[in-house]
This record gives structure tokens, sequence and C-alpha cells, in this order.
């Protein structure tokens, strides 16, 4: 006769709970000793204070009293006072004893009890390190306590998101910065630039984007920087794009430093967040150009035999590329982020490009607020981004329709749509112009001979033609760049010209 689940589970609960009992009790991690030898080190030389306080809390004390100790030690030091046991006793003269002595003559031993300041950096980053260990250990139970009880509105994924979100907060709560930088250590780093861009193929201090003469211009793809790029729908945003970070992952190489880490010496790793496209349809866009087939023919099957085995060659080169995708649409600033963090820690991160801006959410209360502080909040975000991660981010944009309104279709600063901010954060600002696009919507009937010939001319002088406006640039020269498109397998390439044109022998 099968037993009843609730009869059955007794005996299980019971056991379960003889085993919890006997198991045995583990405090949270903790050093009393190394707090002590801190605040009285503080107590007898302040200076030792300024050594732990750019990375230091008095949350990160174990000891409650500890941490108010060292909390009312700050602000006296940084009010240009002296944190002694004299000065710091009329602020604990409530606190009850500490079992059989007083707060005050506990500050008079913590004191008596320091002999050096030399090792007050190690106890506070091992205090630190404690306190690290202590907030895992709660965010590894919240994260069983939230999957015993998650209501049934919040999936999975979102708690991986959240608990994710908050281990690389936690990872990142360190990190204060250097501090000042000495004006010949800011030397001695601008001069290392110098020297890479020389020894660099193409003399450039930044990634290449593949592209000579946008490069030119621009010196390559800068770290820490923003670059918007911009443009009306069907001008080759998103081609651009692809043809950048395709030509950055083909290019990466790297070298094995003498203590073990490689650093990139050309080319990166690049993650393309595309929350437009799908990532079959930005492979089949890269595909395209690089097996130089039609990608509506790939689509389609419409391929020859040939081009098939050009298409699976294109195919094997391209799976050995250090290229990453995230086709999640709808994605927050903050998932972005963290999801980039992760991408640099496992594969080490070059590049990152974001298809495109409006597409990406802001906080809760900002969207709130209105759409254009949501946007600013995206800007902020993403430019915080590429500082934290030292890569360059490329976030492409959309532009308002008063472009069609204008007899010259080319983009403005102020065509960027929904916030000045976009403009005000970006390092540099690029739009797309391709005049082909407008030049081909207005041919006249074929019966107007004369105007057809005359639209005709037209066409032939801007036919794969495509323009890279460089409206803003923190670091060099506004200007235009020409550059050659080939629409059917969207693929931008440098013009050639007269300083391209090999020299010729009569």
């Amino acid at each position: 006769m099968r037993r009843s689940p609730a009869l059955s589970a007794v005996p299980a609960r019971s056991a379960l709970a003889d085993s919890i009992e006997s198991l045995p009790f583990r405090q949270a991690p903790h050093n009393i000793e190394a707090e002590q030898a801190l605040l009285g080190a503080v107590l007898i030389n302040n200076e030792s204070f300024d050594r732990v306080s750019g990375f230091l809390e008095p949350n990160h004390f174990f000891e409650p009293l500890h941490g108010r100790l060292f909390e009312i030690m700050g602000k006296l030091i940084q009010s240009g006072k002296h944190a002694s046991p004299i000065t710091l006793k009329t602020f604990f003269d409530n606190e009850p004893p500490i079992g059989e002595i007083t707060v005050a003559q506990y500050l008079g031993r913590l004191a008596a009890a320091a002999t050096t300041i030399i090792n007050a950096q190690a106890y506070g980053r091992t205090i630190y390190d404690l306190a690290v260990r202590r907030e895992l250990i709660l965010i590894g139970e919240d994260m069983v306590n939230v999957a015993y009880d998650s209501p049934i509105e919040q999936p999975p994924e979102r708690q991986i998101e959240e608990a994710e979100q908050r281990l690389y907060d936690l990872a990142d709560k360190g990190k204060y910065g250097s501090g000042f930088m000495s004006f010949g250590d800011a030397t001695i780093e601008a001069v290392e630039m110098a020297a890479r861009a020389y020894e660099r193929d193409g003399g450039l201090s930044g990634l290449s984007s593949g592209l000579t003469d946008l490069d030119r211009m621009m010196g390559g793809l800068q770290n820490s920087d923003l670059l918007v790029l911009a443009g009306r729908p069907s001008m080759g945003k998103t081609a651009l794009a692809t043809n950048i970070a395709f030509n950055v992952a083909k290019a990466y190489r790297t070298r094995q430093k003498e203590d073990g880490t490689t650093e990139a010496l050309d080319g990166a790793v690049v993650g393309f967040f595309s929350l437009e496209m799908s990532s079959e349809q930005l492979a089949t866009r890269i595909l395209a150009e690089q097996a130089q087939i039609p990608s509506e023919k790939i689509r389609r099957g419409n391929i020859s035999d040939v081009e098939f085995q050009r298409l699976q060659q294109a195919a094997m080169e391209l799976q050995t590329l250090p290229l990453f995708i995230d086709h999640t649409g709808g994605i927050s600033i903050a998932q972005l982020a963290a999801r980039a963090r992760r991408l640099k820690r496992q594969k080490g991160l070059g590049l990152i490009i974001v298809d495109y801006l409006q597409l990406l959410t802001g906080s809760a209360k900002r969207s709130q607020e209105g759409r254009v502080q949501e946007v600013s909040e995206i800007t902020v975000g993403l430019k915080a981004l590429a500082k934290e991660l030292a890569v360059p981010i490329i976030a492409l944009s959309q532009l308002s329709r008063q472009v069609e309104n204008r007899d010259d279709k080319r983009p403005q600063l102020s065509d960027l749509r929904e916030s000045g901010s976009i403009e005000q954060d970006a390092d540099v600002v690029m739009f797309v112009f391709r005049e082909e696009y407008y030049v081909s919507r207005k041919e006249p009937s074929m019966t107007k001979v004369e105007e057809h010939q005359k639209w005709q001319d037209e066409m032939d002088q801007v036919q794969g033609l495509a323009e890279v406006v460089i409206g803003k640039q923190r670091h060099g020269p506004t200007g235009t760049v020409r550059l050659q498109f080939q629409s059917e397998i969207t693929r931008f390439g440098d013009l050639a010209d007269d300083r391209r044109v090999p020299e010729r022998y009569e």
C-alpha cells in the first residue's frame, strides 16, 4: 500500500533537522585583531587614515563599535581636527561598557597597544577582503531564499541577472581610481602611447577600423571613447558597424608577456550588442560581405555551386573570429554593462558596438521622468562603461526626420534624436550619408528623355559613394571621409583615388 506524501515526508524532515543540528556553527569571516590594530594605528598617527580611506568604509568592520569609531575618526580628521582617545571620548560617553571597561578606557588600550603604522594599509585590506566575503555569503543566502520563494511573475532569468549585477557591483566596489597622477607619470604614458602608434602599422594610437581614410582622420578608435555613429534609415549604419567589427576582430593578434599574461598587439575582441537584428541576420551580413554574395541570395538559397563553396570557405574563416554577439532585445543599460564586464573578464574585450542606442532602456525612475532623461542616463552610462573597461564603444543612433525637410540632406549635430546629451557625452559623433539613396528616388519618367539623362548623369556621379561626416571629435579635426559602398553586399571600403593608383611607366 502506497503511503501518503505527507506521512512519508516526516522521517525525511526529522533526519534533515538532526543533521543540521549536528553541523558545527560557522561564524561569518572576520578579524577583530586586525580591526583593533588599524584603529590603534590611526589613533597614534592620524596620517595612517589616508592610507585606507580610499577603499575602507565604516560598514566594512565586523564589530559595529569599530565601524562607528572609524567613522568618527574620519569626520574629525577630514575637518582638520585631531583624532585621539581624548577627542573621541566625548562622542561615546553614553555608550554601554565593553565587558568591564568603558569605551574611553577601550580607546586608551587601542592606542597603547599600537606600535607602528607601517602595516596600516595591510590591516585595512584584510578588513576589506573579509567584508567582501561576508557580502558574498549574504548574496548566496539571498539567492537561495529567492529561489525557494520566488513569485510567479519573476522568471529565473531575472533572478540570475539581479544576482549577477550584485556580484559585479561587489567586485567593483573597491575601485575608487588611482587618485592623483603626477604630471611626469602622465607624460610617460603619453610618450608610451605615441611609441605604440609609431610601432603599429599605419601609425595609429587606437584600434584600426580597417578603413584607411577614417583612421587617418581619427587616429583609430581610442580607448575610453564613446563614438556615436548616426544616420537616417537605409544609410548603412549597421553595415558600417559590422564592417568595423569584422576588421577589428580579424586583425586581433596577441603576445604573451613575461608575467604570463597576454596583451593585444593589434585588433581586439569585439562585443556586438544587436538590439534590432538577430545574430543570424548579423552573421549573414558579414558572410555576404566576405563571400561577396548578396545577402538576399544567401537568405533565399539562390546561389550557384561555386558561390556555395565560397560561402563555406568564408564561414570557416569567420568561425575563429573573436566576435561575440548578444541579440537580446530591450535590455537596460545596467544589463548591458553587466554583460560587457563578464565578457571582458572571460574573453578580454577590446571594442563594444551597440546597435542601436534608442533601443536601450534606462532605470524605471528615469523612464518615468521622460524619454529625454532616460536617453541622458543611457549615454552617461555608456561613457562611464567605456572609461571603466578602457575600451572604445561605438553606439549607433537614429536621426530625426527634420533631415528630410532640407534640400541638403547631410546630417548635422542638431539632428540627433531625443536628447542633447548624445552630443554632449560623446567623444566622437559621426554621420553616415549616401546621396545615392536620395538621388535614386528622384528618377523621372523614361518618357522625359532629357530629364532622365540628366538624372542618369547625376546617378553616375554618386553611385557607390558614401560619406562619413565627423561632426564632433574631442581629440582631432572634424570633416568628411569619402568611402566606397557596395550596397548588394553591404560593404564599405576605401575609395580609390590618385594617391592609391600605381605609377605608370611608359
